[in-house]
């Protein structure tokens, strides 16, 4: 399988910190955190660099659109346990086309990289049809920071 050239895509600046303390149900028997919880920890993330960039789910859809994840990746150096507190580095991609990119780093209370990961999310209109281009309120966006002219 051949992967999609994605060389238009650029690793921004724009990036927002938020720690998590891990909770009881977070983890395992073994006592560390279930690997299908880092998708939940990179949503707080997200969420954080939304509400700091003013690009919340709530924004989005105050746009009249939605954004599912439709590609999602984690890699595991580390383990976290109940009660360490993770501090989630969110990461904009910015993308010529019309979807979001985040990427990831999960930090322990020690600053070691526990995990990595990125998620695609692509825009959607409230009936749910895929927005082929960018939307206006997410070009504004983009203008505002610096990322078009």
């Amino acid at each position: 399988m051949k992967r999609k050239n994605r060389s238009k895509e650029r690793v921004t600046n724009l990036t927002n910190r938020h720690q998590v303390r891990v909770r009881f149900n977070d983890c395992d028997p073994l006592n560390i955190v279930w690997h299908g919880i880092y998708v939940t920890y990179f949503e707080e993330g997200r969420e954080a660099f939304g509400r700091n960039e003013n690009i919340s789910y709530l924004d989005v859809k105050s746009n009249n659109f939605v954004t599912p994840i439709v590609n999602f990746n984690c890699d595991h150096k580390l383990p976290l346990t109940y009660g360490d507190v993770a501090t989630i580095e969110t990461i904009f991609v910015d993308s010529p086309a019309a979807k979001m990119i985040f990427k990831y780093n999960v930090y322990n209370q020690r600053e070691e990289l526990v995990c990595s990961g990125e998620t695609t999310q692509v825009f959607l209109d409230m009936d749910g049809n895929m927005s082929l281009t960018i939307p206006d309120f997410f070009m504004e966006w983009k203008r505002k920071v610096g990322l078009v002219d």
